[in-house]
């Protein structure tokens, strides 16, 4: 549990202290963002791909080899953003710290899922795996952007990449946890090809649209009102609405379904979005963004639990992995969006994405529940 909150620190910190870094050294949004959604899109192709590695050989012999590799990546990006190199340079090793990076969530989901299998735990379980999300992405942007304003621009990554080297050794070392490696069969398929995960990862996509916008369309926000310094706030209060939420959620023992659970979720986050078009105040904006992240934890936390019910165990990992690159997508095409957008129009206009984001999660949510429809028993236990 420590290790994976330690180690999954970098998931809220590297897209805004890259951010940070680039734009300070470049005042240039556009590429900062461009260079963020490169790294998101590289997580997103590589993930389903580590994931399936663990399901295979264990996740002890597959996350020290990676985490180490990233970490390399990650000082290389540092030491370039500040070289005078070519353009080019950036976006190459933001490729591989992406392409490197761990879905320690995922790993740490599939743990509870075998520990908990077939026990009303595994609903607990994976709400508090989404509040320590939360926990990260309060501390985490708030204190990259305290570490790149106030210290170094450098400061965020560099706490970003030690977390991320400790608690990912961490968590490998703790072999009796792990999921048992499980029978490969290369007729197994892929678990994105199950109807009921590609709608879930289509949901994703959409909802890292709106993470991915909002983290840059914020700090825009900050900045054009002479608070860019409060940008980490800023966020932080969208991600503790959503640590609030989760707390109770996870707490509750719900009578009605999961799909109906995901729907109603996904319209309240829909429904919450659209206060932060109209306000100019960074102040009100925190109490706007504090309750439109009410809905982030109910949806991911059903989202995780409807993959645990839909993949065969032999699948388990690259299942979770498949959310977390759906994600990563959404949260490249949302960064990019975010920083154009934000360029030609300025921040407040540019929050029209996330809303529109939301609404076609709501759509495709909506529109294919059909497919989420499941038995309310528990899962069978594994073995």
């Amino acid at each position: 549990m420590l290790a994976g909150l330690i180690g999954r620190m970098p998931m809220s910190m590297l897209g805004i202290g890259v951010i940070l870094l680039i734009s300070t050294l470049t005042d240039n949004y556009a590429t900062a963002g461009a260079v963020a959604a490169t790294s998101n899109v590289a997580f997103a192709v590589a993930a389903p791909l580590s994931g399936r590695l663990a399901d295979r050989f264990g996740q002890g012999r597959v996350i020290a080899p990676i985490a180490i590799v990233n970490a390399l990546a990650l000082a290389a990006l540092m030491i370039l953003a500040g070289s005078g190199l070519p353009e080019w340079t950036l976006y190459a090793s933001g490729l591989i710290v992406g392409a490197t990076s761990l879905s320690i969530g995922s790993m740490v989901r599939a743990r509870w899922s075998v520990i908990y299998g077939g026990s009303g735990r595994l609903h607990t379980a994976f709400a508090f795996e989404s509040v320590a999300d939360e926990v990260v992405f309060v501390t985490g942007p708030a204190l990259v952007t305290v570490l790149a304003t106030a210290v170094n621009p450098y400061a965020g990554l560099i706490v970003a990449l030690v977390c991320m080297l400790l608690g990912s050794l961490a968590l490998a070392s703790q072999g009796r946890t792990q999921p048992p490696v499980q029978q490969f069969r290369t007729s197994a398929g892929t678990p994105i090809l199950i109807p009921g995960i590609a709608l879930i990862a289509g949901v994703s996509l959409a909802l890292g649209a709106i993470f991915g916008s909002v983290d840059l369309i914020t700090v825009a926000f900050a900045e054009e009102r002479g608070v860019k310094g409060a940008a980490g706030f800023l966020l932080a209060s969208f991600a503790g609405g959503s640590m609030v939420s989760g707390l109770w959620f996870g707490s509750r023992n719900w009578r009605i379904s999961m799909r109906a659970r995901f729907v109603r979720a996904l319209a309240l986050f829909m429904v919450g979005l659209v206060p932060i078009l109209f306000i100019d105040s960074p102040w009100l904006m925190a109490g706007a963004l504090f309750l439109a992240g009410f809905a982030i934890s109910p949806t991911l936390i059903t989202c995780f639990s409807l993959t645990e019910r839909l993949v065969p165990p032999s699948l388990l990992t690259e299942g979770m992995a498949w959310i977390s690159t759906a994600i990563g997508f959404g949260v490249a095409i949302g960064s990019w969006a975010g920083g154009q957008l934000t360029e030609t129009y300025g921040a407040s206009s540019a929050y029209g994405f996330s809303l529109c984001a939301a609404v076609l999660a709501v759509i495709v949510g909506i529109g294919g529940s059909g497919l989420l429809r499941l038995p309310e028993a528990p899962s069978p236990p594994r073995t």
